[in-house]
């Protein structure tokens, strides 16, 4: 089961906010253990809002589920000891410094492997780790914009829009982990190690294959379409009489339906509108016509109208509209997990053979520093070394413990 498909993997997450501690949640919700490494201050995603739970941002309990947590300051010797020791066992290690940050600390791939053939070492960063760019700051919405993402999104002539979800911050933790659990199974079969590279940059990029694809080809740049697709037509948002529908009934026999269900069966027929590409080179034309139609009607009318013709319609949802959502319910695409003190956090879950998955329980984000102790022990470090970083700063201990709390130690 993918629940414990990585048993027996340890991970140490040298990572914040958003791409690595995806990458790493991931990796610890099919079963690895996952030892977050934050500075004493904590992880910046600790203080982001714009919801809290507890002294958190939610956005720091959103990607670090399932994990143990130590805090080490790198900055100290003793503190980068500490790390390396905890890399010395460990299958996997995830970074998010800029480039050439953890050579500097004595924790670079460079370092590690040479000890450690197989160690598999994945660097996240915003450009990459070489490039005239290399060593720039870089986070979702500027690499949104540095990747032409931006230039797709809003409505014509509007401002520059971003995505409000870090959506290449989370696309680029899927892609780590998917090169992780592959590199690990090469390693398995190998017995060999290997640098992984991932940026924000290249994951924009791959966001947007069909476009660039597109562009390459005929080298006219896409211009903003709020909801349509560029490529097809009908297939965007219309209003109706109280919100909006997002009907694709662009392939021919759904067309033909789709006038039929609008009342208008000679709009298929119509030469403006008969072909695909006529349909997309007259778009402004057919849209006003059929939201001349759809606004006649709610939402709720049209759904029912439309999905017994199978034509793929969906209502423009908001928040509100998702916790009861049958479907989601039905897959268990949310869960809840139990947190000691603030009862009960919840969120999208993992993503793949959902129900079963998700019904196991996840531990909550931890503490600041909550495993520290635990886990410096649990390397070989006595209670006395435990004492004498914490005494100096180099690590940072939440409460005294024996036991990491993570249910995958």
């Amino acid at each position: 089961m993918l629940r414990s498909a990585l048993e027996g993997i340890t991970v140490i997450d040298f990572t914040q906010i958003g791409a690595g501690p995806t990458c790493t949640m991931l990796l610890a919700d099919m079963g690895a253990r996952v030892i977050k490494v934050e500075s004493p201050a904590g992880d910046m995603a600790r203080g982001m809002g714009p919801g809290r739970i507890g002294d958190d941002g939610a956005l720091y309990h959103a990607f670090n589920r399932n994990k143990l947590g130590v805090c080490l300051d790198l900055k100290t010797p003793d503190g980068r000891a500490a790390a390396q020791k905890l890399a010395e066992g460990a299958d996997v290690v995830v970074e998010s410094m800029r480039p050439g940050v953890m050579r500097r600390l004595g924790l670079g791939y460079e370092d590690l492997s040479s000890e450690h053939a197989s160690l598999v070492y994945c660097s996240i960063s915003a450009y990459g780790q070489e490039g005239p760019y290399a060593d720039q700051a870089g986070v979702d919405g500027i690499l949104q914009a540095e990747s032409g993402l931006m230039s797709l999104i809003g409505l014509p002539g509007s401002e520059p829009c971003k995505v409000q979800a870090p959506v290449v911050d989370i696309v680029t933790g899927y892609i780590a982990c998917m090169s992780i659990v592959a590199s690990l199974y090469r390693g398995q079969r190998d017995g060999v190690g290997e640098h992984l590279d991932a940026s924000l940059l290249a994951s924009a990029l791959s966001l947007q294959q069909s476009s660039l694809t597109s562009y390459f080809a005929n080298r006219v740049a896409p211009e903003p379409m709020g909801s349509a697709a560029p490529y097809s037509a009908p297939n965007q948002a219309f209003q109706t009489s109280d919100g909006w529908i997002m009907v694709a009934a662009y392939m021919p026999d759904r067309w033909e339906r789709f006038c039929a269900v609008l009342g208008v069966p000679e709009l298929a027929r119509d030469r403006q509108f008969a072909a695909s590409q006529a349909r997309v080179k007259h778009r402004s034309e057919l849209v006003a016509l059929i939201t001349d139609v759809t606004r006649t009607k709610r939402t709720s009318e049209w759904l029912a109208a439309l999905k017994a013709q199978d034509i793929p319609c969906a209502r423009v949802a908001k928040y509100d509209d998702l916790d009861g959502h049958p479907q989601i319910a039905s897959n268990g695409l949310f869960v809840n997990v139990a947190h000691p003190e603030y009862g009960s956090i919840r969120m999208p879950g993992f993503p793949v053979n959902s129900a079963s998955l998700n019904a196991w329980g996840f531990t909550p984000a931890p503490h600041r520093g909550q495993d520290t102790k635990a886990v410096l022990l649990s390397v070989g470090f006595s209670e006395e070394d435990v004492r004498r970083f914490e005494s100096s700063g180099a690590a940072f201990c939440h409460r005294e413990q024996t036991e990491p709390t993570g249910s995958y130690a």
